[in-house]
C-alpha cells in the first residue's frame, strides 16, 4: 500500500465526498481489515449524522477532493444566475443525470442542478422527485460555499438564495 497520497489531506481539514457532500476529517486511524492492516481517512458528516472511513490510498480514486477555490465558488454562484437549460428528454432520464451530477460532487454540476431546478413563486409547482433532486442539490452547493467562506449554512444559504431572487428580477 502507498501512502503518497496521504499528504493530500489532513486531519481537521473539510474535504468534498461525492456521494456524501462536504465533511471534515476528523484523523486518520490504522485499521485490520481481513488481515490487512489499512490506513483509513475518518471523515465526519455532522449534518448527517455519519461517519465514513476511506482507505488513504484509495481516497483520490474514489473522487474525494479538497474544498473549491473561492474562484470556483463564484464560477458556481455565477452559474446560477443563468438561464435555466431543461432538455425535453423524459423526466426519468433528466432525473437520472440531474442525480449523477449531484452524486459527482463537482461544485458546478450541482449549481446547474439547482439553476435548471429553481422555481420562482410564478412558475409551476414542482414535483415532489423534482423538489427532492433541488434540495439535495441547494444543500450540497450551500454547504460547500459555507466552509470555503468560512461562515454558517444559514449565511452561505441567503447568500445563494440572494443570487437565484436576482436572477428572477
Amino acid at each position: 500500500m502507498t501512502k503518497t497520497r496521504r499528504a493530500d489531506f489532513r486531519p481537521d481539514e473539510f474535504v468534498v465526498y461525492p456521494a456524501h457532500g462536504v465533511g471534515r476529517i476528523i484523523s486518520i486511524e490504522e485499521q485490520e481489515i481481513a488481515g490487512l492492516t489499512l490506513e483509513l481517512f475518518v471523515i465526519s458528516f455532522e449534518k448527517d449524522k455519519m461517519t465514513l472511513r476511506v482507505p488513504t490510498h484509495k481516497a483520490t480514486e474514489v473522487g474525494m477532493r479538497s474544498l473549491s477555490s473561492p474562484d470556483v465558488i463564484t464560477k458556481a454562484l455565477d452559474m446560477l444566475k443563468g438561464k435555466a437549460k431543461v432538455k425535453r428528454a423524459m423526466w426519468s432520464r433528466r432525473a437520472q443525470e440531474y442525480e449523477q451530477k449531484i452524486n459527482s460532487g463537482d461544485l458546478l454540476s450541482i449549481a446547474e442542478v439547482v439553476r435548471d431546478l429553481h422555481r420562482t413563486d410564478d412558475q409551476r409547482e414542482q414535483s415532489y422527485s423534482e423538489r427532492q433532486l433541488y434540495e439535495a442539490a441547494l444543500e450540497r452547493l450551500t454547504r460547500e460555499v459555507a466552509a470555503v467562506a468560512g461562515t454558517d449554512e444559514v449565511g452561505a444559504a441567503k447568500r445563494v438564495g440572494d443570487v437565484l431572487v436576482s436572477r428572477a428580477a
